[in-house]
Parts: C-alpha cells; structure tokens; sequence
C-alpha cells in the first residue's frame, strides 16, 4: 500500500474506549496504520482518567477529543480500511456506507465508565481496558494484511474480537 491502514474505532461516546485504541495504534502502528475514534453519541469531553491512565504510560493525549462519526463523512475525510465498533450501542447503529468499503468488525469492550468502587478500582478498569486493547491491536498489526483477501480477513477480525470478548467476561467473573 502507498499510504497507512487507516482505522476508525467507534463507541457510544468517544471519552475512555475508542481513544484508548486511536492513541495506541498511533503509537504502535509504526507508520503502517492511522486510526481515529468517534461515536455515536459524544461526550462534551474526554474523561479525566482516561486522559491521566494513557499519560501515566507515555501515551500522547494532545488532540484526543470526543467526536461524532459524521465528521468522517465528509468528503475530505480519511478512507478508512477498517472500521471497528467498540460498544454494543455503536454495534447496532445504521452507519452509512463509508467510501472503500472497508472491512468491519465489532469489537467489544467493557466501558471502563461504568466501574464502580473506590478511585483505584475505577483506575485498574481503564488500565485492564488499555492493556485489552494494547494486546488485541497487536495481534491485528502482525497479520500479512496484504496476503488476505476480504472474507479471510473479515473471519480473522471477528475471531480476534470474539477471543477479546471471551477474555473481558472471563475478567469480569
């Protein structure tokens, strides 16, 4: 390819999940992949701890804002070459056919909004969240992209969600 896989991660709110991925992918993707993140229904703002959880590892978080998708609609807006839901809301939303057609998967995360107890505890969620995310993007930048054609790709990504989901019930029991 003559340009970056461009990525696009999208959640209810676009505060905690979908930034996580965009800013590791970002770091991780070696110039080979771009993502961005959105949502269906914005925040009015990124939540203070995913900001501080990415700081503390060494994440940029300069730009990170909540989004909603139509602003990747318009039409200088990037091609995407996977798009990715990341919560059962932005799962079940009519988007439109987003120019390249690129592949699509769903992806789902536990909102780590949603933890309950003391600030440690909420904080180990968005940490178990980003470490979820660190492995799942991994294990995606290491497929021979190039060497799979549409449906082998498409199993491959649904595979590495289901075994993501299976791992985030598992923690939660």
């Amino acid at each position: 390819m003559d340009r970056p896989y461009n990525m696009l991660f999208i959640s209810r709110r676009n505060s905690a999940r979908s930034l996580m991925a965009e800013a590791v992918v970002n770091r991780h993707g070696n110039g080979r992949f771009h993502a961005f993140s959105a949502a269906v229904e914005p925040a009015a703002e990124v939540d203070a701890t995913t900001l501080q959880v990415l700081a503390q590892v060494g994440y940029p978080t300069e730009g990170l804002r909540p989004k909603h998708w139509r602003e990747f609609s318009e039409p200088d807006a990037p091609v995407f070459d996977f798009v990715y839901t990341l919560s059962d809301t932005a799962s079940r939303e009519a988007f439109r056919d987003w120019p390249g057609k690129p592949v699509s998967s769903h992806w789902r995360y536990p909102d780590p909004l949603k933890a309950t107890g003391d600030e440690w505890q909420r904080r180990r969620e968005f940490g178990r969240t980003l470490v979820a995310l660190e492995r799942q993007m991994r294990v995606f930048m290491q497929l021979p992209l190039a060497r799979l054609d549409a449906i082998a790709l498409k199993t491959h990504l649904n595979e590495i969600g289901i075994e993501q989901a299976e791992a985030s019930d598992a923690q939660a029991s």
